[in-house]
């Protein structure tokens, strides 16, 4: 039976948090709905203000806006549930979206696509909980004894993310194209095994929370076999009524089957897997076109990119599928239907 997962003093009533996923796909609207079904719902800061006034002139300043509002919206829907952000190391204000969120209220703050060397600092003397995403026993030890030198503390929770999940991914294009090969299970028993080493230092409980390809009750089942505390879920909370992207990029999550995934490179400097679509045939032709550079990435040179992420993901977030950037799990073919936040979370109970 899946228990309670215990965060320090924070308590989510059902141990399944939503991944965050930007530009857009989980903002207010799936956060709050998850947080409100007793998981921990999760906003993406990725250029989350992408639809706020005054955007192309001041993605800084928007951002921040929308970061402190959906926060606020999430938790006003969470009934007492709780509500993160998930925030990419590659950030140029990667620092400032931590701090904003923290001041905003957030219960927690996952952060990948590098890393989060600095995140202890950024969230001292605040309530909020912090989580490195992790996908090596290498990244865990590295990760976890930076913090304990450099911060003297550890982590609240970890999140391991194996090959079969969507947008970035902390494997070489060849390790994700030989997922299906791949011994997994036994990288994360290592992962586990280091962290109890830091549980035992630190004398702290280290909730371990496994991620990617996690799509049923059976998946769930297997992850709490491996040892794991929860599980994160995000491509099937994209087909879902509360999801905040556009309807059309929820029906090609629907329509779309195994062979339509492909593993693409990413300005963010990682691999990543996406939907195949007339976008992706063309930055692999290199026929893609940078018009405005948003400035996003902390490292970006937009003479040596393929696109700019910010607009592909803009575009498809807001419907158009074709010529925008639609990251996905490798899943995707076996979801069938949109649903509903709540029939997702009870499908995974176990």
């Amino acid at each position: 039976m899946m228990k309670k997962l215990v965060i320090g003093d924070k308590v989510a009533q059902v141990p399944v948090i939503q991944g965050g996923m930007g530009v857009g796909v989980s903002r207010s609207g799936l956060a709050g709905a998850v947080a409100a079904e007793g998981g921990v719902g999760i906003i993406s800061t990725a250029q989350i203000g992408y639809d706020e006034e005054g955007f192309d002139q001041d993605q800084k300043t928007c951002n921040r806006i929308a970061i402190v509002k959906h926060l606020k919206q999430a938790k006003e829907k969470a009934r007492g549930g709780l509500v993160g952000v998930n925030v990419m190391v590659a950030l140029k204000d990667y620092a400032d979206h931590v701090k904003t969120a923290v001041k905003a209220g957030a219960d927690v703050v996952i952060s990948g696509a590098g890393l989060p060397v600095e995140l202890p600092r950024l969230v001292e003397g605040s309530g909020t909980k912090i989580a490195p995403i992790v996908s090596t026993e290498k990244a865990a030890h590295v990760i976890l004894r930076m913090w304990e030198r450099k911060h003297n503390r550890t982590a609240d929770f970890i999140v391991i993310e194996g090959p079969k999940a969507g947008g970035h991914l902390g494997f070489s294009e060849e390790e994700l194209k030989q997922e299906n090969e791949m011994d997994y299970d036994s990288e994360i028993r290592k992962i586990i095994e280091t962290v109890k080493g830091y549980e035992r230092k630190f004398r702290q409980k280290i909730p371990v929370i496994i991620a990617g390809g996690i799509f049923s009750r059976e998946d769930a089942a297997h992850a709490l076999r491996l040892g794991a505390d929860g599980i994160q879920v995000a491509s099937k909370f994209v087909a879902t009524e509360e999801c905040d992207a556009d309807i059309a990029y929820k029906k090609a999550y629907v329509q779309a089957v195994e062979s339509d995934i492909a593993i693409i490179k990413s300005p963010v400097g990682m691999p990543g897997r996406a939907l195949k679509n007339k976008f992706i045939k063309q930055a692999a032709e290199n026929s893609t076109k940078i018009g405005k550079c948003y400035g996003c990435l902390a490292k970006c040179n937009p003479a040596q990119i393929p696109y700019c992420i910010t607009d592909a993901l803009i575009r498809a977030v807001k419907g158009d599928v074709e010529h925008g950037l639609v990251f996905c799990g490798a899943d995707i073919g076996r979801i069938k239907q949109i649903s509903t936040v709540h029939d997702v979370i009870q499908g995974l109970m176990v």
